[in-house]
């Protein structure tokens, strides 16, 4: 029997390793279990990734929800998770709903995504419930299920929410890279819909991703982003495998990472939009955010990686924004979970509405926070080293990194070390992969490296 664990978002495993048959039917059953224990007889929704075998996954596992005496409703067609997720909030019989996906995970991954009436993450009481109901065997019981069109509507609905004639008097060329995720046709085809100029690459159904890891940042967007320099275009959107985060290119070919997005987004919905609220984002993510915020007079809350977190503060309620630095930005006034899609139109009504290019609004937003560069880098130890590098967290405690001095350190998730002119380096686990994630923040990228170079010494030295 496998031992099943939700991480940060969901259970992953590597099919046909621990992500069989079986035990997704293990999953679904405790599932199933608590979602007809909350609400005997509702409806719960499934949707699947472009993943290998992931449609009959999520026909297996809705087999074993209606078991449960659940109305179970299974996507037509692959999409991505906010298409989920928007299907679920605004569908009144709703209770929940089940994504097959491992989003920005490797190709031999898929996963198990759980999400609520309001269609947010499920909070970690109600994956606790599920892991608690897990058995020991896979249900012999199958229900009956029927099939939905979640896409078409979702589609229709972040169309409405940008200015569709200033994007289309804009006359934008752009390049779109769904990295062979679920986002392919979705956010090329909805661009075109404004008369967007619109090269789509790895727009084809490919459940090895084509070698690539679909994630959108360097070096796996690289080829979008010589694409975007090559031919003049306007900018590049890229959506993970799931399509729940985006990252981006400017005219000149440069990332445009998640956190400029963030700021950029969070510009634009109080400056061109009107709207406010407080900005919510995870430990991992920039510095810009907080000094934007402080321009834009607005409050800054800090969650743990995880945008279960963000959700958390989201039902609380007064979020205008929630992101996090691997890309999953949501604005709850649409829906509370990250939407790789509509920060897409996002940045292109914003772009369309200012008259600026993606560069020059970066450059905008630099005149306001000044710059700040920031790097990841993930570490695959052994099962042992890793243990240790656990254990060792909590009373780590070096008095300089990279020559400069340490400030104040905190515990919230992993260990994050805070250094002079804003500069930090954060140390922790990955929720979804056996990594050990290090992430540095200074003002350029040379102390940024060093931080890193840093930051992996005293990961492989406990």
């Amino acid at each position: 029997m496998s031992d099943i664990r939700f991480g940060t978002d969901g259970w992953r495993a590597v099919i046909a390793d621990d992500f069989t048959y079986e035990n997704l039917r293990r999953v679904a059953d405790a599932a199933g279990r608590v979602f007809a224990e909350d609400k005997p007889g509702g409806l719960v929704v499934v949707g699947y990734d472009t993943r290998f075998e992931a449609r009959s996954f999520a026909v297996a596992a809705a087999e074993v929800l209606a078991s449960h005496g659940l109305k179970v409703a299974v996507s037509d067609r692959y999409l991505p998770t906010p298409a989920l997720c928007w299907a679920i909030a605004h569908d009144a019989e709703a209770i929940g709903g089940v994504m097959l996906t491992a989003s920005h995970n490797p190709a031999p991954y898929l996963g198990f995504k759980l999400r609520m009436s309001d269609g947010g993450a499920s909070p970690v009481a109600f994956t606790d419930r599920v892991e608690n109901s897990l058995v020991a065997t896979a249900p012999e019981a199958r229900g009956t299920y029927g099939m939905a069109d979640l896409i078409s509507p979702y589609l229709k609905a972040i169309s409405r929410l940008v200015d569709g004639e200033a994007i289309a008097a804009a006359k934008l060329r752009v390049a779109v890279d769904p990295l062979y995720g679920a986002g392919q046709s979705y956010l090329a085809q909805t661009l075109d819909s404004f008369g967007v100029d619109v090269t789509e690459i790895h727009g084809e159904r490919n459940p090895g991703f084509g070698g690539l890891h679909p994630e959108p940042i360097p070096p796996h967007i690289d080829e979008l982003r010589a694409l975007v320099r090559d031919q003049g275009l306007d900018a590049g959107f890229i959506t993970d495998g799931d399509a729940d985060r985006i990252g981006a290119s400017d005219e000149h070919g440069n990332f445009v990472n998640p956190h400029r997005i963030i700021c950029l987004v969070a510009q634009h919905l109080v400056q061109d939009k009107d709207m406010t609220g407080r900005i919510v984002k995870t430990l991992s993510t920039s510095v810009l955010v907080d000094r934007l915020a402080a321009h834009l007079g607005l409050e800054v809350v800090t969650t743990p990686v995880g945008f279960k977190w963000i959700y958390e503060e989201m039902v609380a309620g007064d979020v205008l924004i929630g992101g996090e630095e691997s890309g999953g930005i949501g604005i709850p006034a649409h829906v509370r979970e990250r939407d790789g899609l509509l920060m897409a139109l996002m940045l292109a009504e914003m772009m369309a509405q200012r008259g600026r290019t993606l560069g020059e609004l970066v450059e905008d937003l630099f005149a306001i926070t000044g710059p700040m560069e920031y790097r990841r880098v993930d570490l695959r130890l052994e099962p042992a080293a890793m243990e240790r590098f656990r254990e060792a967290m909590a009373t780590l405690a070096p008095t300089q990194l990279a020559g400069l001095p340490v400030g104040e350190i905190l515990h919230t998730d992993g260990v994050k070390f805070l250094l002079p002119d804003d500069a930090w380096v954060l140390l922790r686990t990955s929720g979804t992969e056996p990594l050990v994630r290090i992430y540095a923040e200074a003002l350029n990228m040379g102390v940024v490296d060093e931080l890193l170079a840093a930051g992996q010494d005293i990961v492989t030295g406990v």
